[in-house]
């Protein structure tokens, strides 16, 4: 025998349980070779596997429609119990037009910004959008709940999720594990979503029959993403090649997504990144969808915001610094170019004593 607790939150339930739990005591009564047992703002399931998984389905549908509705009747519950499991899957409810998604828990999930609203409208209308920002904007989490709700609307037919895999500061090769142990910690805040999204055994249902994929970027190549929500995280750390090669796997019926930050690129210094190159060669292309998240869009603690504007402050006097030390040295080397021209400065070659300029490091000197 198996056993599963359900965490009501935000609700009434009093409203939700109905008077004497008599709603939970009709579902117990459907399922006479299980036990529901309701406790405070937790319902406590047990019996056969496959028994509680239908339950499971029952109960969030009927977290959804009391998120809507406020309430849950006798005959709400009646409803629920005769409709089949995909009828259930697929209904379609919104206690407003801003929520994406009620969570695996009942929580509502909800643009809470005006650009992450901005993003869910841009998704809606666009078959492809880039959504760059800085980090605890949501980019992450806001593009995973509308591939979840995409899926439970019956829009598309599974959920691809893609990151690069690019070492910093360690080398994949020195961590423990098999390759999926040690690539898996860089998908994670992608699993975290989804726990919170979708209930645990209909993820692992969903894992285990490949509606749901969740892969590093080199497992895209060769394919072609159909009838799929296809979403790319962290693609300011990929190549040209590679962001190439993704793009070019959008099938027909694909809704793409590909989220960066400019400000957290990983790769080698030379190396350039592929999201900004593509923002700059694809930015006349009609059909495809841009959303620029700012430091307003922070939805972590406070002074993450703080955290991200002094950065941004950083960067852009380095910037100015940068720039204003190359027009020097620009300066200098047109002025001593015009003394060589008129013979006022001979040619200097270095003597004997003078120590060559070292390379950066020793690789360098190999």
């Amino acid at each position: 025998m198996v056993e599963k607790i359900i965490t009501l939150e935000n609700m009434s339930l009093v409203d939700f349980l109905g008077p004497d739990n008599q709603n939970i005591r009709q579902l117990a009564a459907a399922f006479p070779g299980s036990k529901i047992i309701s406790r405070g703002n937790e319902i406590k399931i047990q019996g056969q596997t496959e028994v509680i998984s239908r339950i499971n389905d029952i109960l969030s549908s009927l977290i959804e429609h009391y998120h809507q509705y406020g309430s849950i009747t006798d005959k709400t519950v009646n409803q629920y119990l005769s409709a089949t499991s995909e009828e259930a899957e697929g209904r379609v409810l919104a206690a407003s037009p801003d929520v994406i998604l009620f969570g695996a828990k009942g929580g509502v999930i909800k643009a809470k910004t005006p650009n992450q609203q901005k993003l869910v409208d841009t998704v809606m209308a666009h078959d492809l959008t880039f959504t760059l920002g800085p980090a605890g904007t949501g980019k992450t989490y806001i593009s995973v709940a509308l591939a979840v709700r995409a899926l439970k609307n019956k829009e598309v037919k599974k959920i691809i999720i893609s990151r690069p895999v690019v070492e910093a500061g360690e080398s994949l090769g020195f961590l423990p594990g098999d390759m999926k142990e040690k690539v898996d910690p860089y998908l994670r805040p992608i699993y975290d979503a989804l726990e919170d999204m979708i209930p645990a055994e209909k993820l692992k249902f969903y894992q285990e029959n490949k509606i749901i994929e969740i892969a590093p970027l080199a497992y895209m190549r060769g394919r072609t993403l159909n009838n799929a929500f296809v979403l790319l995280d962290e693609a300011q750390n990929t190549t040209p090649s590679q962001l190439k090669m993704f793009l070019t796997r959008m099938g027909p019926t694909a809704k793409v997504m590909v989220n960066g930050d400019r400000s957290q690129i990983d790769l080698p210094t030379r190396q350039k990144s592929g999201l900004m190159q593509a923002l700059d060669i694809l930015k006349n292309v009609k059909g495809i969808g841009y959303v620029e998240m700012t430091s307003e869009d922070v939805v972590r603690h406070r002074l993450v915001k703080e955290i991200v504007e002094a950065y941004d402050k950083f960067d852009t006097e380095e910037q100015v610094r940068q720039a204003q030390a190359n027009g020097a040295t620009r300066r200098d080397e047109r002025h001593e170019r015009r003394l060589r021209e008129q013979g006022l400065l001979d040619d200097v070659q270095p003597t004997a004593s003078e120590e060559p300029e070292l390379p950066v490091n020793h690789e360098q000197a190999l």
